[in-house]
């Protein structure tokens, strides 16, 4: 390999793993998006951007494995910044059909699936023209592009009342956070979705092996994601808002074991994933949920305590467990407060 070759594998494996970073601190910031936090322009950046590189560094290899060369500058300017063209490019130009029942469920993602097309729709209108929204309106410009936080919320609103089961939850005081994550969690799974079918081409050989060594360590983990392994990343975790806020956890002492066996106010039980008929939440098999006096309700994971109702939220300044990281965000806990309450 030449000077100039070993410079080129050098910096297809920087944009590679540059879009990785990306895209999973989008997904982080998207997660980040709740009742107080509505600074949607930070995800939208890295998305497009990620979503961008990622496809754009794909079409180099392909390219190069396909006709035994890299593309020219001029072939991939051409291709702008419209993400769906890009999709479209991947899919006409360089996507193998293989035989596996999972291959076909990926096309059917990546080329008939609306949600995906409208999300992506958005995310590249923001990186063409609606990033600057704000200065084309204060400017009077003749060509302002939509709106794209707007644009973004109708989406979710689309998603959240579509469900007479959401709309429900969505007027419970306690629950009405929690449908904000499933909404966030839906779309984080269908983007899941497009990139791990992208990179599963690269796993089976699309890109050759030049693109099985460029992206072992940024895409490969995209590529093994399967059904039930879709939406229960918590990406908030690698963002510096989730790191630099405040846990409020309490770890049990002795005093809180002596009142959840002795004390008549404290009710508890002891619940398994493997005894749970519903959709479980948490990322521990088993936890301990507990009701004091007949209105504050906490569950312990690992010995620590955590708040399962506003009510013990507000008495005991903890986190719930989705806040805290240890419950997978779009899964419900409001069964756990019905079965706490209950006790």
């Amino acid at each position: 390999m030449n000077k100039i070759e070993v410079a080129k594998f050098f910096a297809l494996n920087e944009e590679f793993e540059t879009a990785g970073k990306l895209i999973g601190l989008g997904f982080g910031e998207l997660q980040n998006i709740n009742l107080v936090n509505d600074f949607y322009f930070l995800p939208f950046q890295l998305l497009s951007q990620g979503f961008e590189r990622f496809m754009k560094t794909y079409i180099c290899v392909a390219y190069r494995e396909k006709h035994g060369t890299l593309p020219d500058s001029s072939y991939i300017k051409s291709l702008g910044h419209d993400l769906e063209r890009l999709l479209t490019e991947i899919r006409t130009n360089y996507y193998i059909h293989y035989q596996p029942v999972q291959f076909e469920s990926d096309w059917l993602l990546i080329n008939d699936n609306a949600n995906l097309r409208e999300l992506l729709f958005i995310l590249s209108e923001f990186g063409k023209f609606a990033r600057y929204y704000n200065f084309d309106v204060i400017t009077g410009s003749p060509k302002i592009g939509i709106n794209p936080k707007e644009s973004w919320r109708k989406f979710e609103n689309k998603m959240k009342y579509a469900d007479n089961q959401i709309i429900i939850r969505l007027v419970n005081k306690e629950l009405d956070g929690e449908v904000y994550q499933e909404t966030t969690n839906y779309i984080v799974e269908i983007f899941e979705r497009f990139i791990a079918s992208l990179s599963r081409q690269i796993i089976w050989g699309t890109l050759g092996q030049l693109g099985k060594q460029l992206t072992i360590g940024s895409f490969f983990d995209y590529g093994v994601l399967y059904g039930k392994n879709f939406g229960k990343t918590d990406y908030r975790k690698h963002t510096t808002k989730y790191k630099e806020t405040p846990k409020s956890i309490h770890k049990r002492t002795a005093l809180d074991w002596f009142n959840r066996n002795f004390n008549p106010d404290f009710k508890s039980k002891k619940i398994k994933k493997c005894d749970y008929s519903g959709d479980w939440p948490f990322y521990v098999d088993e936890v301990i949920i507990e009701r004091r006096q007949k209105h504050w309700c906490i569950v312990t994971i690992n010995g620590y305590d955590y708040a399962l109702n506003g009510a013990a939220k507000g008495r005991y300044k903890l986190k719930n467990p989705h806040d805290a990281g240890m419950a997978i965000l779009g899964k419900s806990i409001g069964d756990f407060i019905s079965m706490a309450l209950a006790l």
